[in-house]
Formats: C-alpha cells, structure tokens, sequence
C-alpha cells in the first residue's frame, strides 16, 4: 500500500491544483503566507479596516497561529517558531473572510466538521490544511524564508497581528478538507469509532463524563 502524495502547492493556487487535492496528502507551501486570527478579523470585517495586502493577489493563504516573533529595534523582524492555534474559533468568521480576500487556504490546528467545510469552505473553493500533531512549531519555522512585514501590530499585538511570511517548502501540513467538503478527520474517526466498544467491554460507566459533556466513549477517539 502506497503512503500519503507529497505536493509542493503554491500559496497563490490555481484553482486545478486545489481541485487536485486528496484527503490525506501532505502538502508543503511556497510563497507568501498571512497569520490572520480573531485580532485580524474583527478589525478587518467588523470595523472595515482596509486590509493592508493586496489578497488574493499576493497570498491565498491565511495561516491560523501565534508566532514567536519580535520586532527588533532596526525595523528587522526574528521569527522561530510558528504554532498553530484551533481553527474551530474563527468560524465565525470564515464566510465573510475567505469571500472578501479570496483566500483558498486555511491553515491551522485541528479543523472543522463536514458541515462547516460544506457550508463555507466549498462555496469559496477553498480547502483546510491542518498540522501535523503537537510541538510541530519550530519545524514549521524551519519553512520560513524571511518574514515579508508586519501589519497592525501597535493595534493589536504581535500575537493577534498580520504577519506576512515568506515560505520555502513550509511543511508538513495534512490535507483535511477537499472541494466536496469531505472532512479527513471525521472519516478517519468513523473507522476508528466501530470498534472503541469493544476497548470498553466489561469495564464499569464512567463516574465523571468527558469535561463535563459527554461520557460516550467514542468522543475520545476526537
């Protein structure tokens, strides 16, 4: 059985190379990528601030993570390590975002459901590419060429800020979604889930419930 296709996928990409995509492949990226998060598009959509990069054009790309990054002195910029934060927060905000600048690249840590990828993600041709596990952070810096600019940072903080970085083979990322709005994630925990009972078999129901919500056992496989 052949393991996952490597793919070098530009952050500008055609709307063919994203059609090409699979479920599962692992992607690494060339060209400009932008951090946006809440900061960003609450100053973005809700107070219309003009966004200071000519998207699509320039990046296709919107990166969900917190950078360790400075700004030194001098105007010149250190960045390490790039962390990726849980993408669920934003939603919200997706429809609106990825319609306004084009954006055919989510990037970030853990995904959305079905659901959300059928109901914003396909509509706009876009596709979300996830992290591949925890502490991943300084590998994914090793994919940093320079870092292009910084947007907004008195407003919001370097944390919340657009950071605009320039990326040679930034990877690896995990193709989560694809154009039908297919999720990796819940199609892997599907074939997973079949057969968590039988783990569970012969053992006493849970005393407390999953963070308070739940004590079905097949959360945990989430």
């Amino acid at each position: 059985m052949s393991g996952p296709r490597e793919i070098r996928l530009s952050t500008t990409p055609t709307a063919e190379a994203i059609a090409d995509l699979r479920l599962g492949d692992v992607v690494y990226l060339d060209g400009l990528m932008y951090t946006a998060r809440e900061g960003v598009y609450m100053r973005a959509l809700e107070e219309r601030a003009n966004i200071p990069m000519d998207l699509p054009a320039q990046s296709a790309a919107n990166f969900h993570c917190s950078p360790a990054a400075r700004i030194n002195d001098d105007g010149s910029f250190d960045m390490g390590a790039v962390t990726a934060t849980a993408s669920f927060r934003f939603n919200k905000w997706l429809p609106e975002w990825m319609e306004k600048t084009g954006a055919k690249l989510i990037i970030g840590k853990g995904g959305m459901s079905s659901k959300d990828y059928k109901g914003y993600f396909v509509p706009n041709g876009a596709v979300y590419l996830s992290t591949v596990g925890y502490g991943t952070g300084a590998l994914l810096g090793r994919g940093i060429e320079n870092v292009e600019a910084v947007h907004w940072n008195e407003e919001l903080g370097l944390a919340q800020a657009m950071w605009v970085i320039k990326c040679n083979k930034m990877g690896p990322f995990i193709v989560a979604s694809d154009l039908h709005g297919e999720c990796l994630f819940e199609r892997e925990n599907a074939k997973i889930a079949k057969n968590v009972a039988k783990v569970y078999e012969g053992t006493k129901p849970a005393v407390l419930k999953r963070y308070g919500e739940s004590d079905d056992p097949t959360d945990e496989v989430i």
